[in-house]
This record gives structure tokens, C-alpha cells and sequence, in this order.
């Protein structure tokens, strides 16, 4: 079962990183047009976001992303070791699936990225979307409705990649396996830390205010309760 669950948490992981640089280099030999190349880009990352987490989350509960795995393991729903060998095989995927990306477009397998995205901007956006993406799977998980992930997750990526200007990487995996492609999709090198520590601030955030909102949830139930206890 383990090895099963592993297994789900690398394919998962390399088919969305596939998805995100396949369909980014599909984009860039199609048009010129920066707005065509990000929404293909979009649209075909929601698509197999959500195909992946709802045919892979009984397996292994579909995380696919080390700071989900973070705030998995504050929760204490997850062992250090889980945390530790998922984000192992996470990281793992997003390199051969941005590998894999390249063989299919006929190109060298590995091309470290040379494009630099630095600024302030860039780490306040990053902040806000892996706060968004964590406040979105678990409010949803204390609500009692984590089963609908598979579509709740690609919304808000895919609105994330357009409102955002970092266009919503959110993923310290998959930030990593772009660093590995220089097309439209890559990050170089020397700018994965500054978005890994935004994600890792935005994933903490992201948490409190799942908890905070859950917090007011039970408080607005304890009142109704009292009230109808009056009654």
C-alpha cells in the first residue's frame, strides 16, 4: 500500500509538471502571443490537475505538493515520514516530468532554465497563491467536503494563474522541476529559493486562516445551539 501510495505521489506529480512545460512549449511553437501561451497553459494544467487528484486521491490522497504535505503534517494527519518520503518522490516526479516534456517535443532532456523572476511583487504574489490554494483545500477538509478537491484545487489555480503575476507556481516541487526547462514555463535556478520561501510563508498563512475560519464556524454553531437551547 505504501509503495502504491508513493508511486501515486510521483506519477501525480510528473504528469502535472508534463502538463505545465508540455503545454507551455506547445504554446510558445503555436503563437507568438503571450496571453494564447498562458491561457493554453491554464486551461490544459486545470484539466489534468483535476484528473490526476480525483483518479489518485484514494491511492494516496492525491497531495502532489510538499507545502500541502507541510500543513498535512501540523494537522498531525501525516507522519514525519510520509512527510519526508512523499516530498522526496514529489520532487522526483516534477524532474521527470518536466524531463518526460522535453522527450516529447523532441528536445534535450534537461535545459536549466535562464529565465530570472526576482522582485518583491513576485514573492507577494506566490504568498497569496499557495495561501489561497492551502486556505482552499483545507476549510474545504474542516467543512467535511475535501472529496471535491478535484475541482475545488483547479479552480483556484487556474483563476491563480491569471490574476497572479508569479502565475501561480504554488508548488516547491514543481518550482523546482521548471527550473529544469528554459521555455515558457521555467524559473531559473537562482530564483527557486526566494519562491520556495514565499510558498512556504503563503502555505502557513494559508493554514491559519483555515483555522481561524473554522474557529468562527464552531463559535457561530455554539450559538445556534445555545439559542435553540433557550428555546
Amino acid at each position: 500500500m505504501h509503495l502504491r501510495a508513493h508511486f501515486a505521489e510521483f506519477l501525480g506529480t510528473a504528469l502535472i509538471t508534463a502538463t505545465v512545460v508540455g503545454s507551455g512549449i506547445m504554446a510558445q511553437s503555436l503563437t507568438r502571443d503571450v496571453l494564447l501561451q498562458l491561457l493554453v497553459n491554464t486551461f490544459a494544467t486545470v484539466l489534468i490537475l483535476g484528473l490526476v487528484i480525483w483518479l489518485l486521491a484514494p491511492v494516496s490522497g492525491a497531495y502532489f505538493n510538499p507545502v500541502v504535505l507541510l500543513i498535512a503534517f501540523i494537522r498531525r494527519e501525516l507522519s514525519t515520514l510520509h512527510l519526508v518520503t512523499f516530498s522526496i518522490v514529489q520532487i522526483a516526479g516534477a524532474a521527470s516530468g518536466a524531463i518526460l516534456a522535453h522527450a516529447l517535443f523532441n528536445r534535450a532532456l534537461i535545459a536549466p532554465s535562464t529565465f530570472e523572476r526576482d522582485g518583491s511583487y513576485l514573492f507577494l504574489s506566490e504568498v497569496v497563491a499557495t495561501a489561497g490554494l492551502i486556505a482552499t483545500i483545507f476549510i474545504a477538509k474542516n467543512q467535511g467536503r475535501g472529496e471535491n478537491a478535484y475541482w475545488l484545487v483547479p479552480l483556484w489555480i487556474g483563476g491563480a494563474y491569471i490574476f497572479t503575476s508569479s502565475t501561480s507556481f504554488a508548488n516547491p516541487a514543481i518550482t523546482l522541476g521548471r527550473s529544469l526547462t528554459d521555455s515558457f514555463s521555467g524559473i531559473a535556478l537562482s530564483s527557486v529559493p526566494v519562491f520556495i520561501a514565499a510558498q512556504l510563508l503563503g502555505a502557513l498563512l494559508g493554514h491559519s486562516v483555515a483555522q481561524l475560519l473554522v474557529r468562527q464556524e464552531e463559535r457561530v454553531n455554539q450559538e445556534e445551539t445555545f439559542e435553540v437551547e433557550k428555546e
